[in-house]
Order: C-alpha cells, then sequence, then structure tokens
C-alpha cells in the first residue's frame, strides 16, 4: 500500500469514528444529553417575596428553557451571599437581603449583577412587627425596654434597631432568630415582639397566635414614607457564572421574568407556589400580602 492510500485509510478510518461518537452523543438519553447544559444553583430563604422564583421553578419556565435550575435554601439571606462568596451558589432569588449582597459586593467587588429587586411599603407588605395575640402591645413606641426577635443577619438587625428608635422604643433588645421560629417564640413567650417577613405574619395570624401590629414599617420609619418603595431583597447572578455562560444566563433570566410577570399579573394564581419553599401550606397561601417586584434588567451583560 503506497503512502497516499496509507493516509487515505487513516482518514477514512478518524471519519468513520468521529461520525460514530456523534450519532452515540444523539442516541444517548436525553436527560445523558442535558449533563453538558451547566446547573445553576440559586439561592433563596423562606420568605415571600422569593414568589417569582419559586413560581418559575414550580410553574416549570426554567425547564421549558432548557435550563437545570437548583434551588438551594438557607435560613437568612447572609448564608445566601456567603454561599455565592465561597462558589457555593450562582445566584440569587428575590427576597435576598439587598444589604447582604452589598457586603457581598464591598469583600468581591464585581461579584455578581442584580437584575430583579422586591420593592415593599404600606401597600405591597413584606416587613412588619408582630405581637402574641393576648400581648397588650398595640405600637411600636411600647416596645421599650421589650425583648425582640428579628431576623438573622446584620440587614434585619440593623433595621429593627433603628425603627424601634425612631418609633420610640427606647432600651429594647434586640436578637437574631430564623423567621421560621419567630411564631414560636412568641407563643412561648420567649420574645415580646418579632421584626419579621411574611408570610410568618401570616402564619401566625391564620393559626390564631399572633397579630401585626404594624406593617411597612422600613417604608415608613427609614425612608420616611409609608408608601415608598424599599428595595429590600433582590435576584442576582453572579458575574462569574454570566461570563462563563452568557446564553444560559440570558435565559435564565429571560424564564425568571416569566415568574415576573405572573405574580403581577395573576398574583392569586401565583401564590399557591409558596407552598414548599415557606411555612406557609394549602390554602393559606391566598391570605399571604406580596411585595411588588421591579425586573430590573431585561439583559446581563457579562
Amino acid at each position: 500500500m503506497s503512502i497516499e492510500e496509507k493516509s487515505s485509510s487513516a482518514s477514512r478510518r478518524r471519519l468513520l469514528q468521529a461520525g460514530a461518537a456523534g450519532l452515540a452523543v444523539l442516541a444517548a438519553p436525553a436527560v445523558v444529553r442535558a449533563q453538558a447544559a451547566p446547573k445553576l444553583r440559586i439561592g433563596f430563604w423562606p420568605v415571600a417575596a422569593g414568589l417569582p422564583f419559586f413560581a418559575a421553578v414550580d410553574r416549570g419556565y426554567f425547564k421549558e428553557a432548557g435550563l437545570d435550575v437548583e434551588p438551594l435554601k438557607f435560613a437568612g439571606a447572609q448564608q445566601v451571599m456567603e454561599a455565592m462568596l465561597a462558589g457555593r451558589c450562582d445566584g440569587s432569588a428575590n427576597g435576598t437581603g439587598s444589604a447582604n449582597l452589598a457586603i457581598g459586593e464591598i469583600a468581591q467587588p464585581g461579584l455578581f449583577k442584580i437584575f430583579c429587586t422586591n420593592p415593599s411599603n404600606a401597600k405591597f407588605v413584606l416587613d412588619e412587627f408582630i405581637v402574641a395575640k393576648d400581648s397588650l402591645i398595640k405600637s411600636m413606641a411600647e416596645l421599650a425596654g421589650k425583648k425582640i426577635a428579628s431576623g438573622p443577619g446584620i440587614q434585619n438587625v440593623t433595621l429593627c434597631k433603628t425603627m424601634l428608635e425612631r418609633a420610640g422604643a427606647k432600651g429594647a433588645v434586640v436578637s437574631e432568630l430564623p423567621i421560621g421560629q419567630h411564631v414560636a417564640a412568641l407563643v412561648a413567650g420567649q420574645v415580646d415582639a418579632c421584626y419579621t417577613l411574611e408570610p410568618t405574619g401570616t402564619v401566625g395570624r391564620m393559626n390564631g397566635t399572633t397579630r401585626v401590629i404594624e406593617a411597612g414599617v422600613v417604608a415608613k420609619y427609614i425612608l420616611g414614607d409609608p408608601m415608598a418603595p424599599w428595595h429590600g431583597g433582590a435576584a442576582s447572578l453572579t458575574t462569574d457564572f454570566i461570563k462563563k455562560n452568557p446564553e444560559v444566563a440570558k435565559k435564565y433570566i429571560a424564564a425568571y421574568a416569566r415568574g415576573v410577570e405572573l405574580v403581577r399579573t395573576k398574583p392569586d394564581d401565583a401564590r399557591q407556589y409558596m407552598k414548599g419553599y415557606t411555612a406557609i401550606e394549602g390554602k393559606l397561601t391566598a391570605e399571604v400580602p406580596l411585595a411588588c417586584v421591579v425586573h430590573a434588567l431585561q439583559r446581563v451583560q457579562a
């Protein structure tokens, strides 16, 4: 066999091998082929503001976009941010504290990009102070010298202390407590009041154990206007993920926007998707007030 014939034979073998490999990939189950797509690990904590993300997951918006999204539940927004810093999360869902995200940005400039926020106020309720149903406390000022539980993390604690001071509740003692334990702590008499986020207030109200003394408190006591929009939480993607997977990031944001649109246009339909992600269950989801949702960017550039 001549050199030319040997070379031609080798080329044919390589071509046949490449073709066989391609056919093997095409013949593989869809699950195997889908593994090539990167998984998006999105951190959230169990508050009502995360509803656009919850809905997009359970409604199948991400799957329809060909995305593999893994929701990761954390006890507090600070833990979501720490996971992003450590590379264990690729982004945050709505409800993740904006101040917590800001601290992460200070620690590692350019870490993430925000594409959606969840403003709240006296109309679009997320934040509130609650007490036991039979408590004699009727106003914020009456919390002076009392034991107050706040959601975990520097954002919640700082806001809680500042609001108490501005409401005239001098000498209140604030301690951190996961929001899932707020209602139980009030019932047990461990604290006199809690600065909490929905759906905690609804859970306590519907089971007859707690009541809200004031809602939309950040807008009133921090921003100075009960109707001012407090952008207390935000959805984000890490810059590293966006740079490595720009097309996946675009698809994710577009699918997330469908969740936002559902919450905006069909809130009663959307509420059911709090189940499994928050402490609210069944028909009680219809009672939960919703924060507003602002889809800040239609496209995030790497």
